[in-house]
């Protein structure tokens, strides 16, 4: 078919931008006879503002403000309330009750939860009575402000600071500010929930002269004999195992529950069997093997992740967070990764029965190197 066929002389006008309202009998855009300035919604306007009682009554107005004191009083008195709660009940099942609620529990959570909530009234009553009211109209602009508009902003920031009475009711600022203090009380509190400060704890595990070296799943003490070159055993020290004593006693495990695992993540080490030739011994640490078997921390020195992946050829220790690579063959040097020291090397010696025993603790901090920084 031929498109002159189709031939439309309203919609050539209209793709030619020359339409006529007149030529359609109506207008798409607007009303006909309408001003094309006009808005579409006539602005109704504000209603005529009406004064609260306390903007005409100095009566209700210090009335008003004494509430709203109150409330930041009784908020502040809430949070020493909950201080006090915090050392009188007893926490846990066996503690006291409080409608059938634990008491500890119950007083903690409405005190506290008050005290936000007396805080927050206080806030509104004030803006509702006493602050500014006036109705604002901020029509959207674009960015960045011009510096009229910002001055004008400033203004505005002043205008409502002198309003809000914050300089000129001390009464509410400072009974707002003490409970906002007051309110940081029970936090520090709490901080004692998180157990007594470790001290120097931290610097030092179970290991000590004598504790033998066994294996971490059979609890089976290690002999020098036991070890082929090339192998690594995953270790922990005897007392975390019930154990053989030297007259043939069974000994009971020294540590359990929350205890065992604190020590068992300071005290887990990897014991490697090389060939003496291999190894380039640090100064002063000589005597620290026994026939080409070291002992070292498991514990990455970068953020405290467990390392077990030995690669048996090149002699080195990879972890699997990061990849920090030690060599063991040098001490346990970091040839590669984010770690920023060595592994701690922990000495070794035999015992009168044959076993390997360490020779003392770590002479440095095991993990990562907080210790390091000032």
């Amino acid at each position: 078919m031929s498109p002159d066929k189709f031939h439309d002389p309203d919609f050539e006008r209209h793709k030619a931008g020359k339409d006529n309202p007149e030529d359609y009998g109506h207008d798409l855009d607007r009303a006909p006879d309408s001003d094309p300035d006009a808005e579409p919604i006539p602005n109704p306007g504000l209603p005529e503002h009406t004064p609260r009682p306390t903007d005409v009554d100095e009566r209700l107005e210090r009335r008003a403000e004494r509430q709203v004191a109150m409330l930041f009083l009784a908020a502040g008195l809430l949070s020493v309330l909950f201080c006090v709660a915090y050392f009188v009940f007893e926490p846990g099942i066996e503690g006291e009750t409080f409608v059938g609620m634990g008491a500890s529990n119950a007083s903690l959570g409405l005190t506290l939860g008050l005290a936000m909530l007396l805080i927050g009234i206080g806030a509104i009553q004030w803006a509702r009575k006493l602050m500014g009211d006036h109705e604002l109209i901020e029509y959207r602009h674009g960015a960045p402000s011009s510096a009229e508009d910002r001055e004008e902003a400033l203004a505005a920031f002043r205008a409502g600071s002198r309003e809000s009475g914050f300089g000129r009711r001390k009464l509410i600022r400072n009974s707002m500010l003490g409970s906002l203090a007051l309110l940081g009380l029970p936090a520090v509190v709490l901080l004692r929930d998180l157990g007594p400060l470790p001290g120097r704890k931290l610097e030092h595990t179970v290991w000590k002269r004598g504790v033998r070296v066994v294996n971490d799943v059979t609890a089976l003490p290690l002999r020098p004999e036991d070890l082929r070159i090339g192998q690594l055993v995953n270790a922990e020290p005897a007392s975390f195992f019930e154990h053989e004593g030297p007259d043939g006693e069974t000994v009971p495990a020294e540590y359990e529950g929350t205890e065992l695992i604190i020590e068992k993540g300071k005290a887990a080490v990897i014991v490697v069997r090389m060939s003496p030739e291999e190894i380039t011994p640090v100064s002063g640490r000589e005597n620290w093997g026994i026939d080409g078997i070291v002992c070292y921390s498991k514990i990455c020195t970068h953020v405290g992740c467990p390392i077990s992946l030995w690669e048996q050829q090149t002699r080195l220790l990879l972890c699997p967070c990061h990849q920090s690579t030690f060599d063991l063959t040098d001490g346990a040097r970091v040839t590669f990764g984010p770690a920023a020291r060595a592994l701690p090397q922990l000495p070794l010696m035999v015992d009168e029965e044959g076993y390997i025993v360490a020779m003392s603790d770590f002479e440095e901090p095991v993990g990562p190197s907080y210790w390091e920084r000032g």
